[in-house]
């Protein structure tokens, strides 16, 4: 736990000065408050009984500057607390967001994306609170609590032993009860995850859901992740509101006994009426204090999965990091595969790639094929560093990858994955994550090589047509080609492509290779697909089965002497379907 808030509390940063200042306040706010009492009796046993008005106006008057005081100590103390919490919770967001962004992708494979979301809203959201709890109650109740015992001990020592006989009654309470509430709140946040998941999924793939007619599934989906929160809650907030009934118990027990005690003190002539009053003012302070530091606690033990998961995400370390003298230029667009061995676990027994020795020329074009689950994907991960190979080497340009700064490697490799996503925004502000300094003109010949100019010149407002989040409202294959163009505009030394142009008909994807071919012939590139006629012109083509190379070399050759080739291919000839439809998966 030591670890956990060293983490967290490295990220007050700049808010160190409202953090303290925060408690100071309260602190002076506490000590107005544990004046007035005293002088309120000194009103009452040396005004009021004595007939002196001059004593009762004087010490009225300090009384009203004393409120004042309080007043405005408790304001600058909510408004100091409220800037730190609020400024520490935006340093723990902008802290996980940039480490987030570090992440190779064998990190993010530890972490859902439902769960990251939870831990940027609603983990950061109840360190927050939690943060000013304990700058302003964890520092007011306390400062209250021995101020006023104090006090009350000055006053009268004999009354005040109920004070502290109640105090330790019911710390022993509320410690007892908070302790039973930390399990359930240990729980709560886990299923948080759960439902950010449900409403995640429906929202991306509701057209899925509505295809499919499966409205109901996913409500019950939800309800039943809303339903385990809402159990664990109401096991936690029925443990929690027995604070309230102990507290109140507590402060009319004592309420009882000081008057009761007082009472006879007064008769007895040994205590004025004042400082009876006085008493139970502080009686008021001492037991509200314990009520502040109760919530405080609550709040705390709510916050501690919270803190602990925030942590876990800020002291994840990337996998995959620059060497310390990294390479800064690759060059040529070369890659070489030597006796490459991977897995995406580190401690997995069985690889995904096993044993991968290829030599791959600068300006070839390699095509990919291979049954769904063949590694096809993995092996070309390798190239731009996405993974670190688990043994032998990945050379780019003659040089292991591991060897680059790896925003190098990554400019000189542009990759259009299976699954293309664009962001919201114009058609133009999408080609531009190719090339940010890329004109208007550049974004359009990139676009008339993929073969996407030509029906963006057909929407209303043309490269200026905004695009919805995740581009819903462009088709499959027209998101595919702005993609395409996307990753010409990096004008890469090598052009990875996923099965990349899937969603697009023959004709067009016949285009885009010859575009590429005849615009970027210096550009080594790869084409993964499952159509043989999408890589049949290539100079060579690599078939891949259970994660290892089953052939490599023309298509003539390919289909002389490689089998598995030789079948997709006649079948996808004859019209009888593709590679997977073969059962050779």
């Amino acid at each position: 736990m030591i670890e956990v808030l060293k983490t967290l509390g490295a990220q007050v940063k700049e808010y160190k000065k409202d953090s303290i200042l925060t408690p100071v306040f309260m602190i002076l706010e506490v000590i107005c408050e544990t004046v007035i009492p005293l002088l309120m009796a000194s009103i009452i046993n040396d005004g009021v009984e004595k007939g002196d008005m001059n004593h009762i106006y004087l010490v009225g008057a300090a009384m009203v500057v004393m409120a004042g005081l309080g007043l405005f100590t408790g304001i600058m103390g909510g408004k100091y607390g409220a800037r730190a919490s609020t400024g520490f919770a935006k340093n723990l967001r902008k802290a996980m967001y940039e480490n987030i962004q570090t992440f190779s992708f064998s990190n993010i494979d530890k972490f859902s994306t439902s769960g990251l979301v939870t831990r940027l809203t609603t983990d950061v959201t109840n360190i927050q609170n939690a943060y000013q709890m304990i700058l302003r109650m964890c520092m007011r109740a306390p400062a209250s609590l021995i101020c006023a015992m104090a006090m009350a001990f000055y006053v009268n020592a004999r009354v005040s032993v109920i004070y502290l006989a109640a105090v330790i009654i019911l710390g022993i309470i509320l410690f007892a009860l908070v302790k039973r509430t930390m399990k359930y709140f240990d729980q709560v946040f886990r299923r948080y995850d759960k439902l950010n998941e449900s409403v995640q999924e429906n929202v991306t793939a509701i057209r899925v859901v509505k295809a499919y007619a499966r409205e109901e599934h996913e409500k019950e989906k939800f309800s039943k992740a809303s339903q385990n929160i809402y159990k664990m809650f109401v096991k936690a907030e029925s443990l929690i509101v027995l604070n309230n009934p102990v507290m109140m118990f507590t402060v009319y027990t004592c309420i009882i006994l000081i008057s009761w005690l007082g009472a006879n003190l007064i008769v007895g002539g040994s205590m004025k009426t004042g400082d009876l009053s006085s008493l139970l003012a502080y009686c008021m302070n001492i037991l509200m204090s314990l009520m502040m530091l109760s919530m405080a606690f609550v709040m705390i033990t709510m916050s501690i999965a919270s803190a602990e998961r925030i942590a876990e995400v800020l002291n994840e370390k990337a996998d995959i990091v620059n060497p310390q003298h990294p390479v800064m230029e690759v060059a040529d667009g070369s890659v070489s595969f030597e006796h490459v061995h991977f897995s995406y676990r580190r401690d997995a027994q069985d690889l995904v790639l096993k044993d991968i020795h290829l030599e791959i020329r600068p300006g070839e074009t390699i095509g990919m094929i291979g049954a769904t689950g063949s590694a096809k994907s993995s092996l070309v991960n390798l190239i731009c560093r996405l993974y670190d190979v688990t043994d032998g080497a990945v050379k780019v340009g003659g040089r292991d990858v591991r060897e680059y700064d790896l925003d190098v490697l990554r400019s000189e490799v542009s990759v259009v994955l299976q699954k293309n996503v664009l962001f919201s925004g114009t058609i133009l502000e999408n080609l531009r994550w190719g090339n940010q300094d890329a004109t208007e003109e550049e974004c359009i010949h990139a676009c008339q090589l993929a073969c996407a100019d030509e029906f963006i010149q057909k929407l209303p407002d043309k490269y200026n047509t905004y695009i919805e989040q995740g581009g819903t409202n462009v088709s499959g294959g027209q998101k595919q080609r702005i993609c395409i163009a996307r990753a010409l505009l990096k004008k890469p030394k090598i052009l990875i492509l996923d099965d990349s142009t899937s969603a697009v008909d023959t004709a067009t994807d016949a285009k885009i290779r010859k575009a590429f071919a005849e615009v970027i012939p210096g550009t080594t590139k790869f084409i993964i697909a499952q159509r043989v006629s999408s890589i049949s012109g290539c100079d060579r083509i690599i078939v891949m089965e259970n994660g290892q190379v089953n052939g490599f070399g023309t298509h003539e050759e390919l289909l002389e002497s490689n089998e598995i080739y030789r079948d997709v291919y006649e079948s996808q000839i004859s019209g009888s379907g593709d590679f997977d439809e073969e059962g050779k998966e």
